[in-house]
């Protein structure tokens, strides 16, 4: 596994001429220590359309300074990046190949950029010696390995303050107070790679086309069907390094793509959707192995830790362990080799070639005005459908199948609003936000389905190894109380859904 770091920092303009103002006045530095000059050189690799530059990924080579090897960032917020370290080899490593494949698929990625930097480095401390952060003053010479404008040079120089491990990001606040006192101003580059692409580029400069406002239906359904496809890409190394919320964040943006398809099928061709669709529904379903036991893990021991001790009987909290472990064994091996299959990256490409050639229908060229809200509505009238069969129904499993069935509907209503939102504004809003909360109320019971389904079944496996069956009664009869609860709850939360002035403001 390669080694992770967080990087928090920060980029300044500089000239040959310029000069670092005395760091020592910052507020907190005790001491400021000059490490002397290191040489680094650095290959930038990407595929021959740039898609990791793109992206805002970077993967290097370098040789030179303490960390050199192979270095893979990703973006987490301005200023903020993962980086993954591998030692220092001729080719790619394995890992690094895994969690890029979703945007390399079936290319390699070749050099694109090289950097020579002699880096001036400089820690800042406390009194007690406390690495605080490394500032450095960078000379760079770029030049350019690959497409337009190979054998391309250029150098600048700029400063970089790194914050150190666990550090308080004010204190790059502080930092750049002085800076900016000293005529020092942010780069314009997020990177230094950014600036070698665009300093080696051609210089016939086309202006930048920006994204048009969406005006039709179609327009409207594709911001939102690409966005998906975009979310599905993006998280793939996050499931893959088991980051947490990974999993869930991918399986509901399949969800969310293939309810698309659904709801706005008089926009987008079903024949082609359709096949498209069923696949999503497969990954949703090997992504749900593992999240659906985490949520049910989590509750369960959120139930037990609640219990007073004095009702926790038995060995409850080691078996739930034991039953959770058996249960989620190699699940975490089954996603690796589902995402290095062959079936899902030929969904990858097939959604790729849907994103850039969409099976537009007729109606995708009309106003969204009429069509968006035609489509919401149809899948509220599905929901309201579900709704009436299972309020209709007495407590009991046919009440639980029927409220799971209704859950099933809020939620692909609520994905409509959603996507409806950018167009009808408002009206989706609140119209999707009255739906998640039917949907919420759903999925808390079903929930509650699940959990004394689990918990009978541990009763029966306590009962049999001599065990007392206490807490597991406890616990089913809190889960039966949570059901009943949400069951009592449904009704009012539904007429607010339900309410005409939310449709009819749809249309306006």
């Amino acid at each position: 596994m390669a080694d992770t770091k967080r990087e928090i920092e920060r980029k300044y303009e500089a000239t040959d001429a310029t000069r670092l103002p005395d760091l020592s006045r910052v507020a907190g530095v005790g001491r400021v220590e000059k490490r002397g000059v290191t040489e680094l050189d650095a290959v930038y690799y990407d595929t021959a359309g740039l898609r990791l530059a793109a992206d805002s990924l970077t993967l290097r080579r370098r040789t030179g300074g303490a960390d050199e090897g192979w270095h893979l960032k990703f973006p987490v917020a301005t200023g903020i990046r993962d980086e993954l370290h591998e030692p220092l080899a001729d080719t790619l490593p394995r890992s690094f190949a895994a969690l890029l494949r979703s945007r390399l698929r079936h290319t390699e990625p070749a050099p694109v950029v090289r950097l020579l930097s002699s880096r001036d480095v400089r820690h800042l401390t406390d009194e007690n010696g406390t690495l605080l952060a490394e500032v450095s003053v960078d000379t760079v010479c770029a030049e350019r390995l690959a497409g337009e404008g190979t054998g391309t040079t250029a150098t600048w120089t700029e400063i970089e303050v790194e914050l150190a491990d666990d550090g308080d990001p004010a204190f790059l606040d502080a930092v750049e107070k002085r800076l900016r006192k000293a005529g020092v101003r942010p780069s314009e580059s997020s990177s230094k790679l950014a600036r070698a692409l665009a300093e080696t580029a051609p210089v016939r400069k086309e202006k930048r086309r920006t994204e048009e406002d969406p005006q039709t239906t179609g327009d409207h359904v594709l911001t939102y069907v690409r966005k998906q496809i975009r979310t599905i890409v993006d998280l793939d190394p996050a499931v893959r390094r088991d980051l947490p919320d990974s999993v869930h964040k991918m399986r509901v943006a399949t969800r969310r793509l293939r309810s698309a398809f659904k709801t706005y099928r008089r926009i987008l061709d079903r024949e082609v959707t359709d096949p498209v669709g069923a696949e999503l529904k497969w990954l949703a379903g090997e992504l749900g192995v593992d999240r659906d036991q985490e949520v049910l893990d989590q509750r369960l021991g959120e139930r037990t830790e609640a219990l007073p001790g004095t009702l926790v009987l038995g060995p409850v909290r080691g078996r739930l362990k034991v039953w959770s472990a058996a249960r989620r064994t190699g699940s975490r091996r089954r996603i690796t080799d589902v995402l290095d299959g062959k079936r899902y990256l030929a969904l990858l490409d097939t959604l790729d070639a849907l994103a850039a050639d969409p099976p537009l229908r007729p109606a995708a060229s009309r106003a969204p005005g009429k069509e968006l809200p035609r489509a919401v509505l149809k899948d509220y009238e599905k929901l309201a459908r579900r709704m009436g069969h299972a309020l209709e129904h007495p407590p009991g499993p046919e009440r639980d199948a029927a409220m799971h069935e209704a859950r099933k509907a809020a939620k692909r209503a609520r994905y409509a609003g959603d996507a409806a939102r950018p167009a009808l504004g408002k009206p989706a809003k609140r119209f999707a936000k009255r739906v998640k909360a039917v949907q919420s109320v759903l999925g808390d019971h079903q929930d509650s389905v699940v959990a004394r389904d689990a918990l009978r079944g541990l009763a029966i496996q306590a009962h049999a190894a001599g065990e007392t069956t206490f807490t597991w009664g406890l616990l089913y009869g809190h889960e039966e109380a949570t059901a009943d609860a949400r069951e009592r709850e449904l009704p009012e939360v539904w007429a607010r859904a339900s309410d005409p002035v939310l449709r009819a403001d749809l249309k306006h």
